[in-house]
């Protein structure tokens, strides 16, 4: 059973957890919060303004302007992340990092069953809330692509498991840019194809995809 551990609004929440004063207000990380730049994150207290990671700072602003603009510290969320990772390990010894903020990992025994994981994933959670004084939401599922996707689903602090059957009846009838993997470029050309949502791409004609 494979666990993919996203955390949650990675970057502000540290900022949230180092500087006590900012819990619970909107927090946007950017780079020299006095210059033109761009959004690095967006604590969730930010986003329901529409403020979102990537985003011109001048728009966020306007949006948002009551939110604290801090300087990112990335060697901070570089250390922090590997001492997540370090703390996965004690969980499990395959561990995949993905990005500074996610981590794939496998549990359980073979043959393993997901309540088991699901188990797991709720103690993980638990002791990440505890130690570091963050968030993290879990997916869990058969593969990489089912936990990937799960992660999403519930956010902040979810836990969503997802057998195959699970994850057929969730994901299939949304639009096949949902997809991990798939982005606005292949989404129009699948679509060109017919293939408008997650179900159509799954029941293709093989043939069809290779052309």
């Amino acid at each position: 059973m494979i666990l993919l551990v996203d955390m949650d609004a990675f970057f502000a929440s540290v900022e949230q957890a180092h500087h006590p004063h900012l819990r619970g207000l909107p927090v946007v990380v950017c780079g020299d919060p006095s210059r033109r730049g761009v959004v690095t994150a967006a604590s969730y207290e930010a986003r329901p303004s529409g403020v979102r990671a990537g985003m011109p700072l001048a728009e966020a602003r306007r949006l948002c302007p009551q939110a604290h603009y801090v300087e990112g510290n990335p060697r901070k969320y570089v250390e922090l992340s590997l001492q997540l990772l370090e703390r996965y390990l004690t969980v499990t010894p395959d561990v995949e990092p993905f990005s500074v903020d996610e981590a794939f990992l496998a549990v359980g025994r073979r043959g393993g069953t997901l309540e088991e994981a699901r188990g797991i994933a709720a103690k993980l959670q638990r002791d990440v809330r505890e130690r570091f004084s963050l968030t993290c939401s879990i997916g869990v599922g058969p593969n990489k692509l089912i936990a990937k996707m799960a992660s999403g689903v519930a956010k902040p602090e979810g836990l969503t498991v997802f057998d195959v059957e699970g994850f057929r009846h969730h994901f299939w009838p949304l639009e096949v840019r949902e997809l991990w993997g798939v982005g606005p470029q292949m989404s129009a050309r699948l679509g060109e194809l017919g293939l408008l949502t997650v179900g159509d791409l799954a029941n293709a004609p093989e043939h069809v995809l290779r052309g």
